[in-house]
């Protein structure tokens, strides 16, 4: 057998939700993968030490200084689960240049800083692991670098943002306001103090941003992905939904927009997905990503989103790979575990967007707006699947179409002739459909 494998040291950068999950979890191995039984918890980097805590941990491993841990030459492998840009992207490229192996939740410094410090592990042949970053506990990066990664992908659509998905739920259920949902999923902690990354969409665009560049074996830059958020979403348009057979939720979608010239449309919006989608049902804090791609078929991946169990599970697990890696002692890094792709997708404007669209209008009660509405979509070759005129606002009366597959630019430039109608009120939403 050779020597005795001398067990792993960890160097883990925070102790919140996801810190203590992890050392948790690590320090209750009984039942799980007996290689778990080889990972010491030996530093671990806090913001303030006389903090209480729910983990019992030696004084000793216990520092305030970060850089000390990244760059002792103890550790193995180093646990990013602080969060935020900085210190976290040069503390992880620190540990790279180290030597040291990484695991990391940090969905945002990756899509944003994943090129270079994928290129600095490349470099000095360690892995960069971030099962953590999106979904969850659901392990679906692993799949798609390894099980799934034989097929041709050709779609990747999720709902990876369990706050907006808890607040549309509720929107739908209750029949409520966004802004009452929001109000009370901040009280419940179901949404930070600051809800922007959640519901303008930024934090499904990052995610979007990890699934698709290993959905399609290339880097994505964040900037080309298209993000609308679930502010502007009524309990009108979810009531037009239902009526129509959809749920309105916020899907983040990576797709081919054109197979032959390798063009991808990658974009985060809420959509109207129908009732028989396998993504329609779910609900409340959950996530799911589904994975299209030839010969497999669909692949629907399903579970909690966020919490500390869930995520210390997706933290641990790329812990034990990299154990397993580790143990095997090959100078020659795996092939299945390192980062493959160098170059960057091409990725479609959203002008270019071919697909279904909603659209709300208030109108004057004048005869003959729906045909108005209907010569202004043709001249821009805007086909319409349903029309709708149901209720009242007020004085003014409310149409819904529904189009069929259209370019998006085609439609916006309808729209503007719409707008000038004098018959328009307003437009007082517009949403994609799936």
């Amino acid at each position: 057998m050779g020597e005795k494998f001398v067990g792993v040291k960890l160097g883990i950068l925070g102790l919140g939700t996801v810190g203590t999950g992890t050392v948790q979890l690590l320090q209750d191995a009984v039942g799980r993968h007996p290689l778990l039984e080889e990972v010491e918890i030996y530093r671990v980097g806090v913001r303030s030490p006389d903090k209480p805590r729910a983990v019992e941990l030696p004084q000793s491993a216990i520092t305030t200084d970060l850089a000390a841990i990244v760059n002792d030459p103890a550790v193995d492998i180093v646990v990013e689960v602080m969060g935020g840009l900085e210190p976290a992207r040069s503390l992880i490229l620190q540990a790279i240049k180290n030597g040291k192996h990484v695991v990391t939740a940090n969905k945002a410094a990756i899509s944003r800083f994943g090129a270079e410090i994928f290129n600095a592990a490349n470099e000095a042949g360690v892995y960069v692991m971030l099962e953590a970053a999106v979904g969850g506990g659901i392990p679906v990066i692993q799949p798609l670098k390894q099980a799934l990664s034989v097929n041709r992908i050709h779609t990747v659509i999720g709902i990876v943002n369990g706050t907006t998905n808890y607040i549309l739920t509720r929107m739908q259920t209750e029949g409520s306001d966004f802004s009452d949902v929001l109000a009370d999923a901040q009280r419940l902690g179901y949404a930070e103090a600051d809800p922007t990354a959640d519901v303008d969409g930024l934090d499904a665009a990052d995610k979007i941003a990890i699934l698709a560049s290993l959905g399609f074996g290339g880097r994505i830059n964040l900037q080309d992905v298209y993000c609308e958020g679930i502010r502007q979403v009524s309990k009108t348009d979810i009531n037009y939904a239902e009526k129509l057979g959809f749920v309105i939720k916020l899907l983040a979608i990576a797709k081919y927009q054109n197979k032959a010239n390798s063009q991808l449309s990658v974009r985060v919006h809420p959509t109207f997905v129908p009732k028989a989608h396998p993504l329609a049902s779910i609900n409340g804090v959950y996530n799911a990503i589904l994975v299209e791609g030839e010969p497999i078929g669909q692949v629907m991946f399903f579970g909690p989103g966020a919490g500390a169990g869930a995520t210390a599970s997706a933290v641990t697990s790329d812990i034990l790979n990299l154990v397993a890696a580790l143990k095997s002692n090959s100078a020659v890094p795996n092939p299945l575990l390192s980062c493959r792709h160098e170059d960057y997708c091409q990725v479609t404007p959203i002008a270019e967007l071919v697909t279904r669209f909603y659209a709300r209008f208030l109108t004057k009660d004048h005869p003959g707006v729906i045909g108005k509405l209907g010569t202004c979509f043709g001249n821009h070759g805007v086909s319409l699947e349903s029309v709708v005129q149901t209720g009242f606002q007020g004085a003014l009366a409310e149409i819904v179409v529904v189009t069929h597959d259209v370019k998006e630019g085609d439609f916006r430039q309808a729209l503007d002739e719409i707008r000038n109608l004098e018959a328009i009120d307003s437009i007082a939403s517009i949403l994609r459909v799936l």
